[in-house]
């Protein structure tokens, strides 16, 4: 049986069923990006409140359940145009990117595309850079292309180090876009609104398993703790290898997040 790593998945929204359900399946790994909880933070506070939980009790919660939780820390585009929280957020964020499972900083990128977004994104991008952490870049549900396409440019324009950021949430829409990128990783969501594990399957034969990523994030709406083992066995009915499903749900992973010091298994 197949070892898994979801690299995107937002447990603290999830019940410890969904551990028992992800051992199971035999996931190993998790990393837990900061996202919005459903109703945006009245102060900068409520941020390292809910990085402490992520570094401490969630970790904890996983490992009662044989599972090791990483997370990143960041703040997310959904709350980024109000500025005045996210600033100061964004300055606690070095008090917490050097803790003990915290593997980079994301999830950030762009929801609205507002020129706000690109501000909170860019300083977030630049302390990532800093600090030689891989970075979790959301792509908006809306204009999804006209967001890819604006974060490949920002990442050129601040002569990022492609090999230490994925793109995630790709559509066969986006996938051409981010790919265009040298070195730059891939990630691709099974969530009821973003792909279904055949369609996720399709662009792997299409597009290769190089730098390709599989997550669930799933959430408090409807999602799927299982999709990254589900979109496996499609895979597999599809032909693909064993060692190329390895690839894409362990593999490709562990070597993104081994380029954080704190990745340690």
């Amino acid at each position: 049986m197949i070892e898994i790593i979801d690299p995107h998945i937002h447990m603290f929204s999830r019940t410890t069923d969904d551990y028992e359900k992800m051992v199971q399946a035999n996931i190993k790994v998790i990393v837990e990006p900061s996202f919005w909880l459903g109703s945006d933070r009245q102060f900068a506070e409520s941020y390292w409140d809910y990085f402490q939980h992520l570094i401490t009790f969630e970790s904890k919660r996983a490992a009662n359940y044989g599972l090791k939780h990483f997370c990143t820390v960041g703040v997310n585009p959904k709350e980024a145009n109000n500025k005045e929280i996210a600033l100061k957020a964004i300055g606690g964020l070095a008090k917490f990117i050097n803790q003990p499972g915290v593997v980079g900083v994301g999830e950030i990128g762009f929801d609205k595309i507002t020129a706000a977004e690109e501000e909170i994104f860019r300083r977030q991008l630049a302390l990532a850079e800093e600090n030689k952490l891989p970075v979790i870049i959301h792509t908006p549900h809306q204009n999804k292309l006209k967001g890819t396409e604006r974060i490949c440019k920002i990442i050129e324009e601040m002569k990022l180090t492609h090999e230490r950021i994925v793109i995630d949430h790709n559509t066969e829409e986006t996938i051409e876009t981010t790919k265009s990128l040298k070195n730059i990783w891939a990630g691709h969501t099974i969530y009821p609104t973003k792909l279904s594990p055949e369609r996720a399957t399709t662009i792997l034969k299409k597009y290769g398993t190089e730098r390709m990523l599989i997550n669930s994030s799933a959430d408090w709406g409807p999602s799927d703790p299982l999709a990254v083992p589900k979109t496996a066995s499609v895979m597999a009915r599809e032909g693909f290898s064993e060692p190329e499903i390895l690839k894409v749900v362990y593999t490709n992973p562990l070597t993104f997040f081994k380029q954080s010091p704190h990745f340690i298994l």
